[in-house]
C-alpha cells in the first residue's frame, strides 16, 4: 500500500519526538512511502532557515530520501498541496499530514488521511 508523505509529516519526527516510520507500520503492517518531488523541494527551500523549523525540515529530507520519489510535475505551476491531493486522489492512497487544508480537500474525495493525535501517535482519519 502506497502512502503518501507532506512536508510537515517528514517534520513531525524532529518536532514530536515520534517515529514516523514505525508508527505507520503499526498502524498498516506493510507500507511503501511516497513522496513528491516537489515536496523535497518545499523542504529543501524550508531547510535554509536557521532554528526549529529549519532542523525539522532537514531532518524531513533525510526521511524523504528514505521514501520512493515520484515526480509531481512543474513545481512552479501548481502549488504542492494541490500536487499531494491530486496525487493522492489519482493513486488512491492514503496521505500523511496536519494539514487542514489538505485534509478536508481528501475528505470531499473520499480518501483517508493520517494524522497526528495529542502530538504522540499516528492515527487514521475517515470521513
Amino acid at each position: 500500500m502506497k502512502v503518501l508523505l507532506d512536508a510537515n509529516a517528514l517534520m513531525m519526527p524532529a518536532q514530536f519526538r515520534i517515529d514516523l516510520f514505525d508508527e505507520l507500520h503499526m498502524l498498516l503492517g506493510a507500507f511503501e512511502p511516497v513522496v513528491l518531488s516537489g515536496v523535497v523541494m518545499e523542504l529543501t527551500g524550508l531547510s535554509r532557515a536557521k532554528g526549529r523549523d529549519g532542523g525539522a525540515a532537514r531532518y524531513g529530507l533525510a526521511l524523504a530520501r528514505q521514501c520512493t520519489i515520484e515526480e509531481s510535475g512543474d513545481p512552479g505551476s501548481v502549488p504542492v498541496d494541490e500536487q499531494v491531493i491530486e496525487y493522492a486522489a489519482r493513486n488512491a492512497c492514503m496521505v500523511v499530514t496536519n494539514d487542514r487544508h489538505i485534509r478536508d480537500a481528501l475528505f470531499k474525495r473520499g480518501l483517508s488521511v493520517i494524522s497526528m493525535r495529542n502530538q504522540k501517535k499516528l492515527e487514521i482519519l475517515r470521513r
